[in-house]
């Protein structure tokens, strides 16, 4: 059984083991090659039992026993001024040559708890941040259209059942968790008490309704937004726990049927669904200077207004001037 932060996969580059590998070489033999120069300027400071002055050969060999701790003692330092180079220079090069050797093996070691250490982390500290059930086609466009809202990429957590997708999750920067988002241990996992909203974009209808169910149960507050293919599923996702439910099929066949007669007002539809360009939809409340205005004064223009609980539509004559706790659903320029 998977613990609590089991299957969560945070976002992050990861160097290949040949490129580790590659780089600790270098590393090694830059020390080495410091070390044998080293050596070899200050070969009067040093005696081969051999007789004769050090050689490059006899430097690099000297270098070579000594960084790896060998130290056959046929060649030493006799000068104070070499002793005190293999002090100060020789022992710290030689300790860092051992630790780039055994780096690897340290690292391989330490992985899985440093690994462990960051989810507990992420997991102590994420919060406010939205569950997207599903990284299909669907899945995609939601958090592309979250990010161009402004949610960070740090506070969008992805559940989808293939490894592959959760890995093209966290190339872009998302956390990811491999598991069947209509189970609780998989949900738990997300921290779904703390999350601010949670978006079901699964294949199927069946999926969607158990996910949604399933999310209600371990969070009855939070808000869901669901997708379902066929519209007649519609009433049984509100039923299941789903604020909203979006009808895929049939909002792409009005579209179809709008581009055949007004080709224009599915491009006007389409500005306003793609965040960050043109027109934008968004939701906000009233600020205190909008207090008291009418609808139609706002630099905004506004589609509905919600007061009490109550949506009322921009022509309603209920609406009268706005206050201080209305939400308005406007339409905004990005230009």
């Amino acid at each position: 059984m998977l613990s609590d932060h089991g299957g969560v996969q945070l976002a992050h580059t990861e160097e290949s083991p040949v490129r580790q590998v590659g780089k600790r070489v270098v590393i090694a033999t830059v020390v080495l090659v410091a070390t044998v120069l080293i050596v070899y300027f200050d070969r009067d400071g040093y005696r081969d039992n051999n007789g004769g002055e050090l050689s490059l050969l006899d430097a690099t060999y000297y270098a070579t026993v000594s960084l790896s701790t060998t130290g056959y003692g046929d060649i030493t330092p006799v000068t104070a001024g070499a002793r005190l180079v293999n002090i100060l220079i020789i022992t710290p090069l030689r300790v860092l040559f051992l630790l780039i050797l055994i780096g690897t093996t340290l690292e391989a070691l330490t992985a899985r708890s440093r690994e462990e250490f960051r989810v507990r982390r992420w997991r102590s500290s994420v919060r406010q941040h939205v569950v997207v059930c599903g990284y299909g086609t669907k899945g995609r466009s939601a958090i592309r259209a979250l990010i161009a809202a402004g949610t960070d990429k740090e506070h969008i957590v992805v559940v989808d059942p293939s490894p592959a997708a959760i890995d093209e999750a966290n190339s872009i920067g998302l956390t990811g968790i491999v598991g069947d988002a209509g189970r609780a241990d998989v949900l738990r996992r997300t921290s779904i008490e703390k999350a601010r909203a949670v978006v079901v974009a699964a294949n199927r209808d069946d999926t969607a309704v158990l996910i949604t169910l399933t999310v209600r149960q371990l969070s009855p507050t939070v808000p869901i937004t669901a997708s379902v293919r066929e519209e007649e599923n519609a009433s049984l996702l509100r039923q299941s726990g789903a604020d909203s439910v979006i009808t895929s099929s049939s909002t792409s066949g009005r579209l179809l049927g709008l581009a055949t007669d007004a080709p224009r007002v599915v491009a006007a539809v389409e500005d306003l669904l793609t965040a960050g360009h043109g027109l934008d939809l968004a939701q906000r409340t009233v600020t205190s200077a909008e207090v008291g205005m009418g609808a139609r004064q706002l630099r905004d223009v506004v589609l509905s207004v919600t007061r009490g609980g109550r949506t009322l539509r921009f022509d309603d004559p209920a609406i009268g001037t706005l206050q201080s706790e209305d939400v308005l659903v406007v339409v905004r320029s990005n230009g």
